[in-house]
């Protein structure tokens, strides 16, 4: 089935990754290779992952998103927050006049109250809780009309309903302040009891709490501001599946599944355990998945550094900078205005929770230097690109950016002819 197209505007089209990527699709229609791309430019190379950037939930919130704002020009366009985490696509919504009802964190901007049935709201692509739907719905404003949701984040909902109605408990990996974490937990609320863990480490708590190597009080320490009210760790977790926030490290879902899986069996036998520990790694996300994959295969490509190009409060883009932190120095940016020379760059570290500055970033006195580019779910290819001519400025011998692209324009224009 050929995948749906969608309207972004021309600010945000890639004269470069773009032709990196169509080539890519027509060498590899299945998606079966890793390994990075690279495009050698003599003094410097970029690597650059298979798999990265705007993902189908991010195009398609981008489509709704922009033809509402044309479509209803002559009314007031709100966005219930952040549409995706990107400050560039952010500000020009802005720019063209939609207002933020929310700020990330669910402090309230403009109160629900002060719209009329008149005004357009734009559910984010992260979804929306079940009590901010009502409250528009009580303004006359149907939350479905122009709802950007990710389809994806969606599954996890049904998935979610699916297990409620057979009397399943459920537990979120995600971050409990996180959009996308919020409204799954209040949609999985409505039919469930309901407990959020951030990482492994937190399941083998909830796991030895499941097994009685820890007490109830442990429960309410860890737990107890992140569950619904009254959830029971013994009685609740008795049947029960994980869910997660799609932007998490895949592996780590994984690992938080296996974790609670054999504390299940623990609990009630291996014979019987998947009667009460339900399989749901169907719901994980195929984007992250594919993204975080690419990123692996890029470490492994040994680069003597990476740019990870994305919003500060990304989660997906945080966990692609984990991952290749192992590896070389790797520099989270939001776009090219963050360095302005090879001395000296800023870059979110994630860990401090703050912006950080590092000089001598980047060695261009060292010949074949390997550097790895990619960027988060919710980037602009356009801004990878913005950072990989800057960067080729530095390098007044390097060869000629057409030269080493042609290949790659040659095999998208053949493909488009054939």
């Amino acid at each position: 089935m050929a995948r749906k197209k969608f309207e972004i505007p021309a600010m945000y089209a890639s004269p470069i990754i773009k032709n990196v990527k169509e080539a890519n699709a027509v060498t590899d229609p299945r998606k079966k290779e890793l390994d990075p791309t690279q495009l050698d430019f003599g003094p410097v190379s970029f690597l650059i992952p298979r798999h990265f950037g705007f993902c189908y939930g991010v195009e398609n919130a981008i489509d709704i998103a922009y033809r509402t704002v044309e479509e209803n020009r002559d009314k007031n366009v709100y966005l219930l927050s952040e549409m995706i985490h990107n400050p560039t696509v952010n500000e020009d919504l802005q720019k063209k006049g939609v207002k933020f009802l929310f700020d990330t964190d669910g402090t309230e901007r403009i109160p629900i109250d002060s719209l009329s049935s008149d005004d357009v709201v734009i559910v984010p692509a992260f979804g929306t809780t079940l009590d901010i739907q009502e409250k528009l719905q009580a303004r006359g404003i149907d939350p479905y009309q122009y709802n950007t949701t990710c389809p994806f984040v969606e599954k996890v909902w049904k998935r979610g309903s699916q297990l409620g109605k057979k009397g399943y408990s459920l537990v979120i990996h995600g971050k409990y302040r996180h959009e996308e974490t919020r409204a799954t937990f209040s949609h999985s609320a409505d039919h469930s009891p309901v407990v959020v863990v951030l990482n492994p480490d937190e399941a083998r708590i909830l796991a030895e709490i499941l097994t009685e190597q820890r007490t109830p009080d442990d429960f309410d320490k860890f737990f107890g501001h992140k569950s619904t009210q009254g959830f029971d760790p013994f009685n609740d977790l008795e049947f029960f599946g994980v869910i997660n926030q799609t932007t998490m490290l895949a592996t780590e879902t994984q690992e938080v599944m296996d974790i609670l899986k054999q504390a299940a069996a623990k609990r009630f036998g291996e014979e019987e355990v998947l009667d009460h520990f339900a399989d749901t790694s169907d719901t994980l996300c195929y984007a992250t998945n594919e993204n975080q994959s690419a990123t692996y295969a890029l470490a492994d490509a040994k680069p003597d550094a990476a740019i990870v190009v994305g919003g500060y409060n990304s989660s997906n883009t945080m966990h692609l900078v984990e991952i290749l932190e192992h590896h070389c120095p790797t520099f989270h940016i939001r776009d090219a205005g963050e360095f302005d020379s090879p001395e000296k760059i800023q870059h979110f570290n994630q860990w401090k929770k703050e912006i950080l500055t590092t000089k001598n970033w980047l060695p261009v006195e060292k010949h074949g230097l390997k550097i790895a580019l990619t960027s988060g779910a919710s980037c602009p290819d356009v801004l990878v690109d913005e950072v990989l001519l800057k960067i080729l400025s530095y390098y007044p011998e390097a060869k000629d950016l057409q030269e080493v692209i042609r290949p790659f324009e040659k095999t998208a224009a053949e493909a488009d002819q054939g």
